[in-house]
């Protein structure tokens, strides 16, 4: 099933100059970018995104952090596209990630692990309106996309 997905860089991404390393991987993986922005997160948004972690002790110290400099957010398409993401970025803890994912090459610490990715079908669907509205998706065809995903 063709599915859309959230993805941060998130600011240590950004710092590192990482940017284009992760669109790479995504776009390798044959997914397809609906849409981007670099922007500075406000508290606002970050207080929807991450709702489920307001009264969490750590929650004060993660806006800071996601506030502290630029991050890039994006929503990429493709078949089965949040664990094709899933597994291209590798696991939370970045120790744990396996070589070959985003974190398991490139970062080392679980606060500072480079990007998010929307978790499930019910994650996606409840934050890609929180970081884009609709007419900043771009529903497009690409001539790759026969050749990744060749109708049955």
């Amino acid at each position: 099933m063709v599915e859309r997905t959230l993805i941060l860089v998130k600011p240590d991404g950004v710092q590192r100059g990482l940017i284009g390393e992760v669109i790479s991987r995504f776009e390798r993986r044959g997914l397809k970018l609906v849409a981007m922005k670099f922007m500075l997160p406000t508290e606002s948004i970050l207080a929807k995104h991450y709702e489920a972690h307001i009264n969490k002790g750590f929650y004060p110290g993660l806006v800071s952090y996601l506030t502290s400099g630029p991050v890039v957010a994006m929503v990429w398409e493709g078949w089965d596209a949040i664990k094709a993401c899933r597994l291209t970025i590798g696991d939370t803890h970045a120790n744990e990630a396996p070589a070959g994912t985003i974190r398991g090459d490139l970062a080392i610490h679980i606060s500072r692990n480079i990007v998010h990715g929307s978790a499930d079908a019910n994650d996606a669907a409840r934050e890609v309106p929180i970081w884009f509205s609709d007419d900043e998706l771009i529903s497009y065809e690409r001539a790759t996309e026969l050749w990744i995903t060749r109708p049955d």
